[in-house]
């Protein structure tokens, strides 16, 4: 049994539960999953029990024992990369400037994009060829492909990254997971891409954590009206 569980909604959906998911699962950590299932009426009730605002996704670390007896529970899915990157020591590059820059652009992915969450919801199920792209959302698509090259490109030339792996700062990182839903959102609306950002963006979709996260995804039957386009 493990003393982490990763608190997460429909898979088919939940950007923000994929993103820490993946972190762990690419990391080797284990960790126990609950599902619950988003804008049905038992979720509000059942995630009452967490001190998260009754979002997802939330860590549970029974490691950590609070004053009145609680485990630790760590909500939003920046907060749960680093708290995970610091117990266990990993997931962020090792060089003091490199780690900057991968929190920088999290950092970016977290509070900013809204163009492309709000036109492309993420969709495991569904594939749209040719898919109209607006003015705005194309703006975030071009400054995502610009920060991807910027991580594989001036900081690669600097310290080959290329022999570490083929991740934005070679070797996997938060980063990697911050960025994820967006490939999925990308492929799923058929957003052409070329170069590093094309090869990046199918790296991550046959990552072997993207294929068992897709897969269960595409068995769920719950629906979420507003993210089907």
């Amino acid at each position: 049994m493990s003393d982490l569980k990763l608190v997460i909604g429909n898979k088919n959906y939940s950007s923000w539960s994929l993103r820490p998911w993946f972190f762990l699962k690419n990391l080797g950590i284990d960790f126990e999953e609950e599902l619950v299932w988003l804008f049905e009426e038992k979720k509000e009730s059942h995630l009452s029990s967490y001190f998260s605002n009754e979002k997802v996704p939330v860590l549970v670390d029974s490691t950590f024992a609070l004053q009145d007896g609680s485990s630790l529970q760590v909500w939003d899915t920046l907060a749960i990369i680093e708290h995970i990157a610091t117990r266990f020591k990993k997931g962020w590059p090792e060089d003091m400037a490199n780690k900057a820059i991968a929190r920088a652009v999290s950092a970016e992915m977290h509070s900013g994009f809204t163009g492309i969450r709000n036109a492309l919801p993420m969709n495991c199920k569904k594939h749209f060829p040719n898919y109209p792209i607006e003015a705005e959302v194309q703006q975030d698509i071009d400054r995502i492909v610009a920060v991807w090259d910027y991580c594989r490109g001036t900081l690669n030339e600097k310290d080959s990254f290329s022999s570490k792996g083929s991740w934005l700062f070679g070797e996997f990182s938060g980063a990697d997971a911050m960025f994820a839903p967006v490939v999925m959102r990308m492929i799923g609306y058929d957003v052409q891409l070329s170069g590093f950002a094309s090869d990046y963006a199918q790296m991550v979709l046959e990552n072997t954590a993207m294929q068992e996260w897709v897969s269960a995804g595409k068995l769920e039957t719950h629906v979420i009206e507003e993210d089907e386009v």
